[in-house]
């Protein structure tokens, strides 16, 4: 909600004013704090509605079936899965829009109570003059600041893509992004063709966001990595990690097909 914060309060009428903003910024931290709850509801049921269809999707593999019909099903339920997880992270990106929301609410709401307590207690201070008012500095939401870095990213503009993923992850560490900022910062060292550095942020998403979705796909790059540093042994290890840790996933298809071509 745009707020501008007077510089000053130097009548009990712009009091009056300023209290009743602190009452409507009160009124919209409550609002945004219920569109929070319903957004968590609605996460906890895709949540587990993506678990469950999981979970028969591997019961199915695991018992070997090849029916034509149960192939078609397994084909469905896969198309379920990404459809979750795709609603899933467009949920958990409002969540996070709106927990950032609140945030700055209540810190306007703080300063605003801060400055009506020191009117009491002081009683009313000089104007500041035009020359001494600062620009308010304008903050990306969390899902804005991610789709800039991505969009960095799908122009080539890799540099600006791993600057801007890397101030998504420092500015919001605990976004629902940030397994996959961290993973794209990957993708844009590996398309640099800076094998070692993309090794290190890939590994970076195992070690921090060991269930992250983007896991296999981290696992798959680093082999890749190794190959194109020509470093086979190490290649076949993650190549292998894939297959043994994500047998299901569309990953380690093409990790086996990479393993076929090593040494021939």
């Amino acid at each position: 909600m745009p707020f501008a914060l007077a510089a000053c309060i130097t009548s009990p009428a712009q009091m009056m004013k300023t209290q009743t903003d602190i009452n409507d910024l009160r009124a919209d931290v409550k609002t945004a704090k219920a569109g929070v709850e319903d957004l968590k509801k609605r996460l906890d049921a895709l949540e587990g509605n993506v678990k469950g269809t999981t979970v028969l999707q591997k019961s199915v593999a695991d018992h070997g079936v090849r029916f034509d019909q149960l192939a078609m099903d397994i084909q469905l339920l896969q198309g379920k899965v990404e459809e979750n997880n795709f609603r899933l992270s467009e949920l958990a990106q409002k969540l996070d829009d709106k927990t950032y929301k609140i945030s700055e609410l209540a810190a306007k709401v703080e300063e605003l109570e801060t400055k009506v307590k020191s009117l009491a207690e002081d009683g009313p201070v000089p104007a500041a003059s035009g020359k001494d008012k600062k620009p308010e500095s304008k903050s990306l939401d969390p899902s804005e600041a991610y789709r800039q870095a991505k969009a960095d990213y799908d122009k080539g503009n890799f540099d600006l893509a791993i600057s801007g993923f890397q101030n998504y992850i420092k500015q919001f560490p605990d976004g629902s992004q940030a397994d996959r900022a961290q993973y794209w910062i990957g993708e844009s060292y590996y398309s640099k063709k800076d094998f070692t550095k993309a090794i290190e942020a890939f590994s970076k998403v195992l070690r921090t966001y060991p269930k992250s979705d983007k896991a296999p796909a981290a696992l798959l790059k680093i082999g890749f990595s190794y190959l194109n540093e020509k470093n086979n042994a190490k290649a076949k290890e993650y190549l292998q990690r894939v297959v043994k840790e994500h047998p299901n996933s569309k990953e380690a298809a093409l990790a086996k097909d990479r393993l076929g071509k090593i040494g021939k």
